[in-house]
């Protein structure tokens, strides 16, 4: 029995008893009689308003986003990536009527960080920051992740990518890349790449070069790139696999030799440096994305309003400017472009990391 009918219930018992027991009296107040079922009609209809307004749902009356917005990104304070999220989260906050804060979850290379998106309550509250690292890397060496990177998210926007470089040390004998293509050929396991580490992205590009070229060159892992820089420079490594942002003043200045973008169009940024494919690399193209993610189950309304808003931000002169300062292509993209890049690029690097397992 519900809520409403056992209020009907009590309310007709009480009043029912007490008009058979004044019929029973002689001395009745006719007057009082007259009002009772006026009374009674009135108690009903308060019970009726008091429970339709008790059902109704506490969410029905919260128009999204009636507080504070998290953006959790799976990296550290003051990298790239943070620093991207952070421009982000500062114009989102002024797009909505709420604030966007960044809060920075990291551990277990992107995983820890990344599972708690997934984890997260589906109710347009918690954001994520996700790139090529953390949703396609992570999945080619980690087998057993505690969470799907398709099926576990709900992507919002594409942000941009940065194409990885393929840098020379300026001491070296190859000129170009084509010339260190030659000489790894001519003297197999001779030359080495430097990696931000073993199962980073920078590593699998590497794998991915020396696949698709058919060379033999020393794997050295890094923690980090600015140790590796140093050694590149002092020609104790003879290549690197790195990003834009970290060496485009260093390559500038003649410290670096840019050999090429691992990118079908040169960057904006160095113009002069040629793309893999024209450096005699073609095919091997590489870059790190970067998107806006959403736990699974986030309401459509809620996601095509935050694409709304991402889109206006990533096409504002004033973030593409700063975008291009941490090395990112500003691209912005539907929620599908987004759910498209992940699915290519796991596919992608999960057979690059079979070979280098299998070649083990």
């Amino acid at each position: 029995m519900s809520h409403s009918q056992r209020l009907l219930r009590a309310c007709g018992k009480k009043w029912g008893l007490r008009m058979a027991h004044n019929r029973s009296t002689t001395n009745v107040d006719k007057t009082r009689v007259s009002q009772r079922p006026r009374l009674w009609w009135s108690l009903l209809l308060a019970a009726l308003v008091l429970t339709a307004f008790l059902s109704v749902p506490r969410v029905a009356h919260a128009e999204w986003p009636d507080h504070v917005i998290r953006l959790i990104v799976p990296f550290g304070a003051g990298s790239s990536s943070d620093t991207i999220a952070r421009i982000i989260a500062a114009k989102l906050s002024e797009q909505l009527p709420q604030r966007v804060i960044v809060e920075n979850k990291v551990g277990a290379g992107t995983i820890i960080g990344t599972d708690a998106i997934a984890k997260s309550a589906p109710d347009g509250y918690t954001l994520g920051l996700a790139n090529t690292s953390s949703h396609a890397a992570s999945v080619a060496f980690t087998p057993n992740l505690p969470f799907d990177p398709i099926k576990d998210f709900s992507p919002i926007a594409m942000i941009g990518s940065s194409p990885f470089l393929l840098i020379g040390s300026p001491t070296g004998r190859p000129k170009t890349l084509e010339e260190f293509i030659a000489l790894a050929k001519a003297e197999p396991g001779k030359l080495s790449y430097a990696s931000a580490g073993t199962g980073t992205l920078t590593h699998l590009a590497g794998e991915f070069v020396k696949w698709k070229t058919g060379i033999n060159v020393t794997h050295v892992p890094y923690r980090g790139s600015e140790q590796s820089l140093i050694d590149l420079m002092a020609g104790r490594i003879d290549l690197l696999v790195g990003t834009i942002a970290p060496t485009l003043a260093s390559i500038r200045q003649g410290n670096l030799r840019a050999y090429a973008i691992m990118s079908e169009t040169r960057s904006p940024l160095l113009p002069d440096v040629p793309t893999v494919g024209q450096a005699g690399a073609p095919g091997c193209e590489a870059a790190l994305w970067t998107a806006l993610v959403a736990p699974k189950g986030v309401p459509a309304a809620i996601i095509a309003r935050l694409n709304q808003a991402v889109s206006k931000i990533v096409e504002s002169p004033e973030v593409q400017e700063s975008l291009k300062i941490q090395g990112v292509t500003p691209e912005f993209g539907p929620p599908e472009a987004v759910a498209e890049r992940i699915r290519t690029d796991v596919m992608k690097w999960k057979e690059v990391a079979a070979k280098i397992s299998g070649a083990k």
